[in-house]
């Protein structure tokens, strides 16, 4: 049995966000093809994710014991580093990611937890682990300079140690004239099919 962890980030209500029906869609054929498998679910704007404080520095650099995992800003170093797999939900936000996702990742950020320093370097603790980015985008945005917010998460999720990475982009849903219900249930065929096999 794996511990999936489905990380929700955009402000929308539920219902309103593109990101998020192909997202559901995918995790409703994951569901179907994994019975057994726990999915928690962590809407990041319903956590009240904010930006680190300095009073929030000494239990990050600090050691870490059994306490820890009941810190409220460790608590989620602990949960993300405890799943097995990983579903982002995010759409790209002036070409890159919502700011609450990358606090949510100066959350999880944390040596001793997701990543380690050693003599050679840092080093990822959560290796064998697998992760999928969901994104919906304006306008065409792949493999341009341009597109900085999966090419991040892919970075910082390689700095884990999570070198399996997929990514489903329902590119073009801003653009005048495209047919947007076509767009979303190509990206929902995709996000199933991948579902399956994820």
């Amino acid at each position: 049995m794996s511990k999936v962890l489905y990380i929700k980030a955009n402000i929308k209500k539920e219902g309103e966000s593109r990101t998020f029906k192909v997202a559901d869609s995918f995790i409703e054929e994951y569901k179907k093809n994994n019975p057994e498998d726990e999915i928690v679910v962590l809407d990041l704007y319903k956590e009240n994710i904010d930006f680190l404080r300095p009073e929030d520095l000494g239990g990050i650099f600090g050691p870490k014991d059994e306490t820890s995992k009941h810190h409220p800003i460790l608590k989620y170093a602990y949960q993300f580093a405890d799943a097995d797999k990983y579903i982002i939900a995010a759409p790209m936000w002036n070409l890159s990611i919502p700011a609450i996702l990358k606090a949510y990742i100066d959350y999880i950020s944390v040596t001793g937890i997701t990543f380690k320093y050693t003599e050679k370097g840092p080093v990822g603790l959560l290796k064998n682990k697998k992760a999928v980015h969901i994104v919906s985008r304006g306008g065409e945005y792949n493999n341009t300079p341009y597109e900085m917010g999966d090419r991040y998460l892919r970075t910082i999720l390689g700095f884990f140690g999570i070198q399996e990475v997929e990514t489903i982009a329902i590119e073009n849903v801003d653009v005048m004239g495209v047919d947007l219900e076509e767009k979303m249930e190509d990206g929902i065929k995709r996000a199933q099919l991948i579902a399956q096999k994820f």
